[in-house]
Protein backbone atom coordinates (compact mmCIF):
# COMPACT_ATOMS: atom_id res chain seq x y z
CA UNK A 1 0.00 0.00 0.00
CA UNK A 2 1.50 3.55 -0.83
CA UNK A 3 -0.04 6.86 -0.28
CA UNK A 4 1.31 9.76 -2.59
CA UNK A 5 3.33 12.27 -0.24
CA UNK A 6 0.48 14.88 -0.48
CA UNK A 7 -0.96 12.81 1.97
CA UNK A 8 1.67 13.43 4.59
CA UNK A 9 0.99 16.04 6.66
CA UNK A 10 -2.93 14.71 7.21
CA UNK A 11 -1.48 10.85 7.95
CA UNK A 12 0.77 12.26 10.64
CA UNK A 13 -1.96 14.45 12.24
CA UNK A 14 -4.47 11.43 12.20
CA UNK A 15 -1.42 8.30 13.31
CA UNK A 16 -0.64 11.12 16.04
CA UNK A 17 -4.28 11.69 17.40
CA UNK A 18 -4.71 8.09 17.56
CA UNK A 19 -2.34 7.15 19.55
CA UNK A 20 -1.54 10.07 21.73
CA UNK A 21 -4.75 11.56 22.15
CA UNK A 22 -3.09 14.13 24.81
CA UNK A 23 -1.70 15.92 22.09
CA UNK A 24 -3.27 18.88 20.64
CA UNK A 25 -2.11 18.95 16.97
CA UNK A 26 -3.33 22.25 15.65
CA UNK A 27 -3.19 23.09 11.72
CA UNK A 28 -1.95 27.14 11.77
CA UNK A 29 -4.54 28.77 10.55
CA UNK A 30 -3.94 30.21 6.42
CA UNK A 31 -3.86 34.19 6.30
CA UNK A 32 -5.05 35.92 3.21
CA UNK A 33 -3.39 35.29 0.09
CA UNK A 34 -1.05 33.36 1.97
CA UNK A 35 -1.97 29.47 2.64
CA UNK A 36 0.25 27.82 4.91
CA UNK A 37 -0.01 24.27 4.89
CA UNK A 38 -2.06 23.34 0.98
CA UNK A 39 -1.17 19.98 0.27
CA UNK A 40 -0.36 20.59 -2.96
CA UNK A 41 2.26 23.30 -1.81
CA UNK A 42 3.96 21.26 0.81
CA UNK A 43 7.22 21.86 0.61
CA UNK A 44 9.82 18.60 0.03
CA UNK A 45 11.56 19.93 3.29
CA UNK A 46 8.14 19.47 4.97
CA UNK A 47 7.20 15.85 3.45
CA UNK A 48 10.39 14.73 4.07
CA UNK A 49 11.13 15.35 7.39
CA UNK A 50 7.44 13.64 8.49
CA UNK A 51 8.77 10.96 6.98
CA UNK A 52 12.36 11.18 7.99
CA UNK A 53 10.91 10.70 11.64
CA UNK A 54 8.42 8.06 11.05
CA UNK A 55 11.26 6.08 8.87
CA UNK A 56 12.89 4.99 12.59
CA UNK A 57 9.32 2.96 13.31
CA UNK A 58 7.95 1.76 9.50
CA UNK A 59 9.47 1.14 6.41
CA UNK A 60 9.38 3.80 3.83
CA UNK A 61 10.57 3.42 0.21
CA UNK A 62 11.51 6.69 -1.70
CA UNK A 63 9.30 9.55 -1.24
CA UNK A 64 6.12 7.33 -0.91
CA UNK A 65 5.13 5.46 1.90
CA UNK A 66 5.25 2.27 2.26
CA UNK A 67 4.13 -0.04 5.31
CA UNK A 68 7.06 -2.41 6.20
CA UNK A 69 5.69 -5.30 8.44
CA UNK A 70 9.28 -7.19 9.01
CA UNK A 71 8.31 -8.90 12.39
CA UNK A 72 12.25 -8.09 13.29
CA UNK A 73 11.71 -4.39 13.55
CA UNK A 74 8.56 -3.93 14.36
CA UNK A 75 7.32 -4.33 18.18
CA UNK A 76 3.48 -5.03 19.20
CA UNK A 77 3.09 -0.93 19.61
CA UNK A 78 4.90 -0.58 16.28
CA UNK A 79 2.29 -2.88 14.62
CA UNK A 80 -0.43 -1.20 15.87
CA UNK A 81 0.86 1.79 14.48
CA UNK A 82 1.11 0.71 11.14
CA UNK A 83 -2.13 -1.37 11.53
CA UNK A 84 -3.75 2.27 12.43
CA UNK A 85 -1.83 4.18 9.91
CA UNK A 86 -3.31 1.65 6.88
CA UNK A 87 -6.91 2.60 8.25
CA UNK A 88 -6.02 6.15 8.26
CA UNK A 89 -5.21 6.29 4.56
CA UNK A 90 -8.13 3.85 3.37
CA UNK A 91 -10.20 6.59 5.30
CA UNK A 92 -8.59 9.28 3.73
CA UNK A 93 -8.33 8.01 0.63
CA UNK A 94 -12.30 7.15 0.19
CA UNK A 95 -12.69 11.04 1.81
CA UNK A 96 -10.69 12.46 -0.68
CA UNK A 97 -12.83 10.48 -3.61
CA UNK A 98 -16.10 11.62 -2.27
CA UNK A 99 -14.40 15.19 -2.14
CA UNK A 100 -13.61 14.92 -5.90
CA UNK A 101 -16.53 14.09 -7.59
CA UNK A 102 -18.71 16.49 -5.13
CA UNK A 103 -16.90 19.46 -6.50
CA UNK A 104 -16.24 17.93 -9.90
CA UNK A 105 -18.58 21.43 -11.29
CA UNK A 106 -16.60 23.54 -9.33
CA UNK A 107 -13.14 21.79 -10.61
CA UNK A 108 -14.24 22.51 -13.93
CA UNK A 109 -13.87 26.55 -13.82
CA UNK A 110 -10.26 27.48 -15.02
CA UNK A 111 -8.09 27.99 -12.34
CA UNK A 112 -6.48 31.51 -11.57
CA UNK A 113 -2.92 31.61 -12.87
CA UNK A 114 -0.42 31.12 -9.85
CA UNK A 115 0.81 34.78 -8.75
CA UNK A 116 4.66 34.85 -7.13
CA UNK A 117 4.77 35.97 -3.60
CA UNK A 118 6.40 38.95 -3.21
CA UNK A 119 9.42 39.63 -0.87
CA UNK A 120 7.20 39.75 2.03
CA UNK A 121 5.21 37.07 1.71
CA UNK A 122 7.85 35.08 0.80
CA UNK A 123 9.75 35.34 4.12
CA UNK A 124 6.29 35.11 5.76
CA UNK A 125 6.18 31.61 4.00
CA UNK A 126 9.49 30.76 5.10
CA UNK A 127 8.73 31.75 8.85
CA UNK A 128 5.41 29.67 8.68
CA UNK A 129 7.31 26.81 7.02
CA UNK A 130 9.79 27.07 9.89
CA UNK A 131 7.86 26.75 12.55
CA UNK A 132 5.55 23.82 11.36
CA UNK A 133 8.93 22.03 10.72
CA UNK A 134 9.97 22.79 14.24
CA UNK A 135 6.28 21.79 15.82
CA UNK A 136 6.03 18.80 13.77
CA UNK A 137 9.50 17.83 14.84
CA UNK A 138 9.16 17.92 18.85
CA UNK A 139 5.59 16.22 18.44
CA UNK A 140 6.67 13.27 16.57
CA UNK A 141 10.14 12.98 18.26
CA UNK A 142 7.69 12.59 21.29
CA UNK A 143 5.88 10.21 20.32
CA UNK A 144 9.04 8.06 19.41
CA UNK A 145 9.86 8.50 22.55
CA UNK A 146 12.83 9.96 21.96
CA UNK A 147 11.62 13.71 23.10
CA UNK A 148 13.23 14.12 26.38
CA UNK A 149 16.88 13.31 25.78
CA UNK A 150 16.67 14.46 22.13
CA UNK A 151 15.55 17.65 22.76
CA UNK A 152 17.70 18.51 25.93
CA UNK A 153 20.29 17.13 23.30
CA UNK A 154 19.13 19.48 20.37
CA UNK A 155 19.26 22.35 22.87
CA UNK A 156 22.97 22.02 24.45
CA UNK A 157 23.93 21.77 20.39
CA UNK A 158 22.02 25.13 19.59
CA UNK A 159 23.72 26.70 22.64
CA UNK A 160 27.09 24.71 21.82
CA UNK A 161 26.73 26.04 18.33
CA UNK A 162 25.91 29.89 19.68
CA UNK A 163 29.23 29.83 21.98
CA UNK A 164 31.75 28.75 18.69
CA UNK A 165 29.72 31.41 16.42
CA UNK A 166 32.82 34.05 16.36
CA UNK A 167 35.15 31.10 14.66
CA UNK A 168 31.92 30.08 12.54
CA UNK A 169 30.98 32.84 10.67
CA UNK A 170 35.01 33.41 9.92
CA UNK A 171 35.05 29.99 8.53
CA UNK A 172 31.56 30.24 6.46
CA UNK A 173 32.81 33.62 5.16
CA UNK A 174 35.61 31.91 3.70
CA UNK A 175 33.77 29.05 2.63
CA UNK A 176 31.47 31.20 0.73
CA UNK A 177 33.40 34.10 -0.53
CA UNK A 178 37.56 32.53 -0.86
CA UNK A 179 38.11 31.91 -4.79
CA UNK A 180 40.03 28.95 -3.39
CA UNK A 181 37.22 27.04 -2.37
CA UNK A 182 34.91 25.01 -5.27
CA UNK A 183 31.87 24.72 -3.85
CA UNK A 184 29.48 21.50 -4.62
CA UNK A 185 31.82 19.36 -7.41
CA UNK A 186 29.47 16.60 -8.85
CA UNK A 187 30.68 13.31 -8.62
CA UNK A 188 27.44 11.33 -8.61
CA UNK A 189 24.24 10.52 -9.60
CA UNK A 190 22.90 10.73 -6.33
CA UNK A 191 21.19 14.51 -4.61
CA UNK A 192 23.81 14.36 -1.88
CA UNK A 193 26.82 12.88 -4.50
CA UNK A 194 28.32 16.75 -4.50
CA UNK A 195 32.07 17.37 -2.45
CA UNK A 196 34.27 20.73 -1.81
CA UNK A 197 37.55 21.36 -2.85
CA UNK A 198 39.93 23.57 -1.30
CA UNK A 199 42.77 24.44 -2.95
CA UNK A 200 45.91 25.95 -2.13
CA UNK A 201 46.82 30.18 -3.04
CA UNK A 202 50.00 28.84 -4.61
CA UNK A 203 49.08 26.34 -7.82
CA UNK A 204 52.76 25.76 -8.67
CA UNK A 205 53.92 21.74 -8.04
CA UNK A 206 51.68 19.19 -7.87
CA UNK A 207 50.42 19.26 -3.99
CA UNK A 208 49.30 16.57 -1.61
CA UNK A 209 45.51 15.36 -1.32
CA UNK A 210 43.63 14.66 1.60
CA UNK A 211 40.26 13.24 1.05
CA UNK A 212 37.77 13.73 3.73
CA UNK A 213 34.30 12.49 5.01
CA UNK A 214 32.91 14.13 7.18
CA UNK A 215 30.75 13.03 10.06
CA UNK A 216 27.52 13.79 11.62
CA UNK A 217 25.71 10.50 14.05
CA UNK A 218 25.03 9.28 9.80
CA UNK A 219 22.21 11.55 10.54
CA UNK A 220 23.55 15.40 10.10
CA UNK A 221 26.98 14.66 8.22
CA UNK A 222 27.69 17.35 5.71
CA UNK A 223 30.45 18.25 3.61
CA UNK A 224 30.36 21.83 5.14
CA UNK A 225 31.93 20.81 8.37
CA UNK A 226 35.01 20.03 7.49
CA UNK A 227 35.42 23.59 5.94
CA UNK A 228 37.68 24.65 9.12
CA UNK A 229 40.08 21.44 8.28
CA UNK A 230 39.74 22.34 4.71
CA UNK A 231 41.06 25.55 5.10
CA UNK A 232 43.95 25.75 7.35
CA UNK A 233 45.33 22.53 5.15
CA UNK A 234 45.23 24.90 1.93
CA UNK A 235 47.32 26.94 3.80
CA UNK A 236 49.94 24.33 4.52
CA UNK A 237 49.59 23.46 0.27
CA UNK A 238 48.01 20.85 0.75
CA UNK A 239 44.33 20.18 -1.40
CA UNK A 240 41.35 18.90 0.73
CA UNK A 241 38.49 16.99 -1.02
CA UNK A 242 35.29 16.97 1.32
CA UNK A 243 32.51 14.21 0.58
CA UNK A 244 29.31 14.80 0.62
CA UNK A 245 27.05 11.42 0.77
CA UNK A 246 23.59 10.91 1.79
CA UNK A 247 22.31 10.88 5.30
CA UNK A 248 19.91 8.59 7.63
CA UNK A 249 16.99 8.45 5.88
CA UNK A 250 17.62 9.32 2.80
CA UNK A 251 19.95 6.14 2.98
CA UNK A 252 21.34 3.65 4.60
CA UNK A 253 25.02 2.81 5.77
CA UNK A 254 25.27 1.09 2.44
CA UNK A 255 24.33 4.05 0.52
CA UNK A 256 26.77 6.06 2.51
CA UNK A 257 29.43 3.34 2.01
CA UNK A 258 28.65 3.71 -1.98
CA UNK A 259 28.52 7.44 -1.90
CA UNK A 260 31.89 7.33 0.13
CA UNK A 261 33.24 4.81 -2.44
CA UNK A 262 32.37 6.77 -5.63
CA UNK A 263 33.54 10.09 -4.66
CA UNK A 264 37.27 8.33 -3.52
CA UNK A 265 37.03 7.59 -7.33
CA UNK A 266 36.03 10.68 -8.52
CA UNK A 267 39.23 12.44 -6.70
CA UNK A 268 41.52 9.74 -7.88
CA UNK A 269 40.79 9.91 -11.37
CA UNK A 270 40.31 13.33 -11.69
CA UNK A 271 42.82 15.41 -9.12
CA UNK A 272 45.35 16.47 -11.54
CA UNK A 273 42.84 18.67 -13.00
CA UNK A 274 43.03 20.69 -9.87
CA UNK A 275 46.53 20.15 -9.43
CA UNK A 276 46.92 17.26 -6.86
CA UNK A 277 49.74 14.87 -7.28
CA UNK A 278 48.40 11.21 -7.77
CA UNK A 279 50.98 9.98 -5.99
CA UNK A 280 50.25 11.56 -2.76
CA UNK A 281 46.33 11.00 -1.70
CA UNK A 282 45.28 10.43 1.87
CA UNK A 283 42.41 9.01 2.78
CA UNK A 284 40.77 10.89 6.46
CA UNK A 285 37.27 10.49 8.04
CA UNK A 286 36.35 11.85 11.23
CA UNK A 287 33.44 10.03 14.06
CA UNK A 288 30.75 8.66 11.54
CA UNK A 289 33.00 9.45 8.47
CA UNK A 290 35.92 7.88 10.37
CA UNK A 291 33.46 4.39 10.33
CA UNK A 292 32.10 4.79 7.04
CA UNK A 293 35.34 5.99 5.28
CA UNK A 294 36.39 2.58 7.17
CA UNK A 295 33.91 0.48 5.18
CA UNK A 296 35.08 1.78 1.83
CA UNK A 297 38.38 1.57 2.12
CA UNK A 298 38.12 -2.21 3.52
CA UNK A 299 35.47 -2.87 0.59
CA UNK A 300 37.61 -1.82 -2.35
CA UNK A 301 40.00 -3.88 -1.01
CA UNK A 302 37.67 -6.90 -0.94
CA UNK A 303 37.07 -6.14 -4.32
CA UNK A 304 40.56 -6.16 -5.50
CA UNK A 305 41.41 -9.52 -3.64
CA UNK A 306 38.34 -11.60 -5.57
CA UNK A 307 39.03 -10.35 -9.21
CA UNK A 308 36.93 -13.60 -10.28
CA UNK A 309 33.97 -11.81 -9.13
CA UNK A 310 34.04 -9.05 -11.90
CA UNK A 311 33.27 -5.96 -10.03
CA UNK A 312 33.77 -2.71 -11.65
CA UNK A 313 37.01 -1.30 -10.34
CA UNK A 314 37.31 2.43 -10.62
CA UNK A 315 39.56 3.20 -7.83
CA UNK A 316 42.72 1.19 -6.10
CA UNK A 317 43.40 0.99 -2.10
CA UNK A 318 47.30 1.29 -3.92
CA UNK A 319 46.36 4.64 -5.16
CA UNK A 320 46.66 5.93 -1.31
CA UNK A 321 49.25 6.38 0.50
CA UNK A 322 47.67 6.01 4.24
CA UNK A 323 44.38 6.12 5.96
CA UNK A 324 43.83 8.36 8.83
CA UNK A 325 40.46 7.21 11.24
CA UNK A 326 40.29 10.28 13.98
CA UNK A 327 37.60 9.31 16.77
CA UNK A 328 36.27 6.51 14.77
CA UNK A 329 33.53 3.50 15.69
CA UNK A 330 34.85 0.41 14.41
CA UNK A 331 33.18 -2.06 16.40
CA UNK A 332 29.47 -1.55 15.83
CA UNK A 333 28.38 -4.37 17.73
CA UNK A 334 29.98 -3.37 20.51
CA UNK A 335 28.68 0.42 19.91
CA UNK A 336 25.43 -0.45 19.70
CA UNK A 337 24.10 -0.51 23.58
CA UNK A 338 26.83 2.85 24.29
CA UNK A 339 24.91 4.68 21.61
CA UNK A 340 21.25 3.27 23.12
CA UNK A 341 22.60 4.98 26.39
CA UNK A 342 23.08 8.25 24.93
CA UNK A 343 20.07 9.00 22.83
CA UNK A 344 20.36 7.29 19.36
CA UNK A 345 18.23 4.01 20.64
CA UNK A 346 18.79 0.55 19.34
CA UNK A 347 15.60 0.77 16.79
CA UNK A 348 16.93 3.76 15.07
CA UNK A 349 20.28 2.48 14.78
CA UNK A 350 19.57 -0.63 13.56
CA UNK A 351 17.27 0.63 10.65
CA UNK A 352 20.60 2.94 9.89
CA UNK A 353 22.87 -0.01 10.16
CA UNK A 354 20.34 -2.38 8.03
CA UNK A 355 19.53 -4.49 10.88
CA UNK A 356 21.60 -7.05 12.77
CA UNK A 357 23.46 -8.50 10.11
CA UNK A 358 24.11 -4.63 9.17
CA UNK A 359 26.05 -4.68 12.36
CA UNK A 360 28.48 -7.22 11.63
CA UNK A 361 29.06 -6.62 7.89
CA UNK A 362 29.70 -2.77 8.70
CA UNK A 363 31.89 -3.28 11.15
CA UNK A 364 35.31 -3.15 9.81
CA UNK A 365 36.88 -4.59 12.99
CA UNK A 366 34.92 -7.79 12.49
CA UNK A 367 35.77 -8.22 9.28
CA UNK A 368 39.39 -8.66 9.18
CA UNK A 369 39.13 -11.21 11.64
CA UNK A 370 37.70 -13.20 9.38
CA UNK A 371 40.47 -15.62 7.29
CA UNK A 372 38.95 -14.89 4.20
CA UNK A 373 39.94 -10.90 3.95
CA UNK A 374 43.39 -11.67 4.36
CA UNK A 375 44.45 -10.65 1.12
CA UNK A 376 42.35 -7.55 0.82
CA UNK A 377 44.35 -6.85 4.57
CA UNK A 378 47.38 -7.18 3.21
CA UNK A 379 45.95 -4.47 0.21
CA UNK A 380 45.48 -1.93 2.99
CA UNK A 381 47.46 1.40 3.22
CA UNK A 382 49.35 2.41 6.85
CA UNK A 383 46.50 3.23 9.30
CA UNK A 384 46.75 6.03 11.88
CA UNK A 385 43.89 5.63 14.34
CA UNK A 386 43.73 9.04 16.23
CA UNK A 387 41.58 8.93 19.32
CA UNK A 388 40.89 11.87 22.80
CA UNK A 389 41.14 9.44 26.02
CA UNK A 390 38.04 11.67 27.40
CA UNK A 391 35.74 10.61 24.22
CA UNK A 392 32.48 9.72 25.71
CA UNK A 393 30.58 10.10 22.48
CA UNK A 394 32.74 7.02 20.98
CA UNK A 395 35.08 5.88 23.56
CA UNK A 396 38.64 5.21 22.59
CA UNK A 397 39.52 1.94 24.94
CA UNK A 398 38.35 0.09 27.59
CA UNK A 399 39.38 2.13 30.20
CA UNK A 400 35.71 4.06 29.07
CA UNK A 401 32.59 2.24 29.38
CA UNK A 402 34.73 -0.98 29.11
CA UNK A 403 34.22 -0.51 25.38
CA UNK A 404 37.16 -0.80 22.91
CA UNK A 405 37.54 0.97 19.71
CA UNK A 406 39.97 2.33 18.07
CA UNK A 407 42.45 0.33 20.40
CA UNK A 408 40.57 -2.95 19.65
CA UNK A 409 40.78 -2.16 15.98
CA UNK A 410 44.37 -1.36 15.87
CA UNK A 411 45.51 -4.65 17.64
CA UNK A 412 43.15 -6.36 15.04
CA UNK A 413 44.83 -4.73 11.96
CA UNK A 414 48.23 -5.57 13.50
CA UNK A 415 47.09 -9.15 13.84
CA UNK A 416 45.90 -9.77 10.44
CA UNK A 417 49.18 -8.47 8.98
CA UNK A 418 48.32 -4.59 8.04
CA UNK A 419 50.08 -1.48 9.48
CA UNK A 420 48.67 0.48 11.85
CA UNK A 421 49.10 2.09 14.78
CA UNK A 422 47.45 4.33 17.59
CA UNK A 423 47.76 7.86 18.93
CA UNK A 424 45.98 8.80 21.60
CA UNK A 425 45.56 12.51 23.40
CA UNK A 426 45.06 12.80 26.96
CA UNK A 427 41.99 14.89 28.34
CA UNK A 428 40.63 15.33 24.67
CA UNK A 429 37.56 14.69 24.17
CA UNK A 430 35.15 13.83 20.64
CA UNK A 431 34.84 17.47 19.81
CA UNK A 432 38.08 18.81 21.05
CA UNK A 433 40.26 17.49 18.05
CA UNK A 434 38.29 18.46 15.45
CA UNK A 435 36.59 21.77 16.48
CA UNK A 436 37.68 23.74 19.51
CA UNK A 437 41.30 22.74 19.12
CA UNK A 438 41.67 24.53 15.68
CA UNK A 439 39.43 27.41 16.34
CA UNK A 440 41.30 28.07 19.74
CA UNK A 441 44.99 28.54 16.96
CA UNK A 442 48.71 28.42 18.08
CA UNK A 443 50.28 24.81 18.47
CA UNK A 444 47.82 21.86 17.52
CA UNK A 445 49.73 18.34 17.88
CA UNK A 446 47.27 16.39 16.03
CA UNK A 447 47.03 18.73 13.07
CA UNK A 448 51.10 18.89 13.22
CA UNK A 449 51.11 15.46 13.58
CA UNK A 450 49.05 15.25 9.65
CA UNK A 451 50.89 17.37 8.14
CA UNK A 452 54.66 16.03 8.94
CA UNK A 453 53.17 12.74 8.05
CA UNK A 454 51.78 14.48 4.27
CA UNK A 455 54.59 16.28 3.67
CA UNK A 456 57.39 13.35 4.70
CA UNK A 457 59.92 13.08 2.30
CA UNK A 458 59.37 17.07 0.55
CA UNK A 459 62.25 19.19 2.70
CA UNK A 460 61.14 22.38 0.99
CA UNK A 461 57.69 21.80 2.46
CA UNK A 462 58.80 20.80 5.90
CA UNK A 463 61.05 23.60 5.66
CA UNK A 464 58.16 25.87 5.05
CA UNK A 465 56.28 24.06 7.74
CA UNK A 466 58.82 25.06 10.46
CA UNK A 467 58.15 28.73 9.16
CA UNK A 468 54.61 28.97 9.40
CA UNK A 469 53.02 31.34 11.52
CA UNK A 470 51.33 30.39 14.27
CA UNK A 471 47.72 29.88 13.46
CA UNK A 472 45.21 32.57 14.50
CA UNK A 473 42.64 31.98 16.96
CA UNK A 474 39.04 32.40 16.03
CA UNK A 475 37.25 31.99 19.47
CA UNK A 476 38.42 33.55 22.78
CA UNK A 477 39.29 31.00 25.70
CA UNK A 478 36.61 31.37 28.15
CA UNK A 479 33.65 30.62 25.04
CA UNK A 480 35.89 27.84 23.93
CA UNK A 481 35.98 26.09 27.72
CA UNK A 482 32.10 26.77 28.07
CA UNK A 483 31.58 25.00 24.68
CA UNK A 484 33.47 22.17 25.86
CA UNK A 485 31.77 22.08 28.91
CA UNK A 486 27.96 22.37 27.33
CA UNK A 487 28.95 20.15 24.45
CA UNK A 488 26.15 17.28 23.84
CA UNK A 489 29.02 14.88 21.77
Amino acid sequence: MQIQITYAYTLAKQTIKTHVPSLRFRSPKPKPKLNLLPRSTLSPLSSNLIFAILKSKIGFLDMNLEVDTKPSLLSSSDKLFTHTLTDAAKHHHHHQRRRRCSSSAADAKPRDAPTRLNRAQSISHAAAETYLITRLSFILLRYLGVGYRWITRLIALGCYALLLMPGFLQVAYYYFFSSQVRRSVVYGDQPRNRLDLYLPANSGEPKPVVIFVTGGAWIIGYKAWGSLLGQQLAERDIIVACIDYRNFPQGTIGDMVEDASQGISFVCNHLAEYGGDPNRIYLMGQSAGAHISACALLEQAIKESEPEKGESITWSVSQLKAYFGLSGGYNLLNLVDHFNNRGLYRPIFLSIMEGEQGLQRFSPEVQIQDKSTRDAVSRLPPITLFHGTSDYSIPSDARYFLIFCSKTFVDALQRAGAQAKLVLYEGKTHTDLFLQDPLRGGKDELFDHLVSVIHAGDKEALDKDAMAPPRRRLVPEFLLKLARKISPF
